[in-house]
């Protein structure tokens, strides 16, 4: 141990620069968008969440939400202060304990200035009081709550997090969450993970749920209302649970024998994609009128709608298959959306392959001869799409058939191995449409620039070897314009070309 003598005068010194933090000259504020060109307002700069915990009360007859949001977070730079992208009304912001000011800017900014500037590499807790009405919120000329009969629903694509807690919105921070909800006894609230417990008191039940590996906010779910819940475990030991509104009507049994399947689907798309990555499991159909579904972390939503004309496991395929692409590994960017839709539609065409409905080079071919050059599906780039076509279908299909010419390019050994490995490689990560590219190079060993660019970033439809390549229709006689006939899985799997209608800002 080393002693050292400060003579008083040079202790005064020391004092007065102790005072002045370090990184005074640097101080700035945090970015107010994470740098998302396709939504630059989305997500904050300067820190990064590691775990949100809600502890949240509602009331169904109202659409009243009040709750108390404790954020852990590490800063990544000097921080004079930070934002939260969030739109109900503040009582109290305190940071590291002391009461920080803070106010509404821009559609959904919160502003938070700590007392106290804090400095690169702090571990830093953010707790925020907060109530208000959710579905009486707007930004951009939308509201990403979904009012029900009976409760409310938040689940939306690419952001639903602002109507029900305080986050950094952006795919880019992911975190792990508790999620701990009080409403009417009689009343479930549903959200992602597993239900760890539930306690009922004074005519209140708080429902307590847990998702301990890293979840994008846009992924976090709440669905509170009257629920039939069922349970079980699949084959391979993972526990499922499922929710299914009281009052689904004639679509409750369509709903059923498909979302019931999911253990058996996820079982299934592990022979593809490696492990399931999580510890729990399921889907819920609450009472909306919307047309959507989302891969919500774990247990997906369901819009009753999507059942409306009978049963669809295809769906249900669609959204399983994201807990790999798009969960397990999410986008680094929004316009990396392919790495998440491109392959959810493909698991569907696996699907078809296996149910004996049509494989996946017929389905390749429909797809390809049924879409004439002249049609503005091709002009849409599903590598980069814009924002305004993120979720347009060709991003969904001409993605899908991007698979498919890799897997005619590369052969089934080196095509299958890609499918299985990426997700292992970026687990619980971000990476990018060029990442994949060059994933897919390094395990089949041949070149792919060409390929990729043709299917992915050129808005035409490929004609000549780019077609032969993907579809036995490209070798039809020139002009011909009869297309295949369907598989038989195709108007199931046309059926969810819209899974993300009205989930998203348009």
């Amino acid at each position: 141990m080393h002693r050292r003598i400060i003579v008083p005068g040079v202790l005064a010194s020391a004092t007065l620069l102790l005072a002045i933090p370090a990184s005074a000259a640097s101080l700035s504020p945090g970015a107010p968008g994470i740098g998302d060109p396709y939504y630059p307002a989305y997500g904050n700069g300067g820190y990064d969440v590691s775990h949100y915990d809600l502890r949240l009360r509602y009331r169904p007859a109202t659409d009243e939400l009040e709750g108390t949001a404790t954020l852990l977070a590490r800063t990544t730079q000097d921080l004079s202060r930070f934002n939260l992208d969030f739109l109900l009304d503040v009582s109290e912001v305190r940071v590291d304990g002391a009461k920080a000011s803070f106010t509404a800017s821009g559609e959904h900014e919160l502003e938070i200035t700590p007392k106290r500037a804090l400095p690169e590499g702090a571990d830093v807790t953010v707790v925020v009081r907060y109530r208000g009405v959710p579905s009486s919120k707007e930004a951009y000329g939308f509201t990403g709550w979904h009012r029900t009969p009976d409760g409310g629903v938040a689940a939306g694509e690419p952001e639903a997090a602002w109507w029900w807690f305080p986050s950094n919105d952006h795919p880019l921070d992911k975190a792990t969450y508790d999620v701990s909800v009080q409403v009417p006894d009689g009343t479930q609230a549903v959200s992602n993970g597993t239900l760890r417990s539930t306690d009922s008191r004074a005519g209140w039940t708080r429902w307590n749920w847990r998702s301990d590996k890293p979840q994008a906010t846009y992924l976090a779910t709440l669905a509170i209302g009257r629920f039939d819940i069922t349970t079980g475990t699949t084959e391979s030991g993972v526990p499922v649970l499922n929710a299914y509104s009281e009052d689904l009507g004639a679509d409750a049994g369509a709903a059923r024998a498909s979302v019931e399947r999911t253990g058996e689907v996820a079982d299934w798309l592990t022979e593809y994609f490696g492990p399931y990555p999580y510890d729990a499991l399921g889907g819920y159909v609450p009472n909306t009128d919307t047309g959507y579904a989302l891969e919500t972390q774990t247990r997906p939503f369901y819009s009753p709608r999507q059942f409306a004309n009978g049963s669809n496991v295809s769906v249900v395929v669609h959204e399983l298959a994201h807990q790999w692409y798009g969960n397990l590994v999410s986008v680094a960017g929004w316009k990396d959306i392919w790495i998440n839709e491109g392959f959810a539609r493909y698991a569907q065409w696996l699907w078809s392959e296996h149910e004996g409905e049509g494989t996946a080079q017929e389905l390749a071919d429909h797809v390809y001869a049924s879409r004439p050059a002249d049609d503005p599906f091709w002009t849409v780039r599903p590598g980069d799409p814009g924002p305004e076509n993120q979720f347009h279908g060709a991003v969904y299909d001409r993605g899908a058939l991007a698979l498919q010419a890799l897997r005619n390019e590369v052969g089934d050994e080196a095509f299958f191995t890609v499918l299985k490995g990426w997700p292992r490689k970026y687990a619980h990560g971000n990476a990018t449409v060029a990442d994949f590219r060059r994933y897919a190079e390094e395990v089949s060993g041949e070149p792919l620039a060409a390929l990729f660019d043709t299917w992915l970033y050129q808005a035409s439809k490929p004609e000549g070897p780019a077609a032969r390549a993907v579809s036995g229709a490209a070798k039809a006689p020139a002009g011909s314009a009869e297309a295949p006939v369907p598989p038989k899985s195709w108007k199931e799997i046309a059926a969810t070309n819209g899974v993300h209608d009205d989930g998203h800002r348009h």
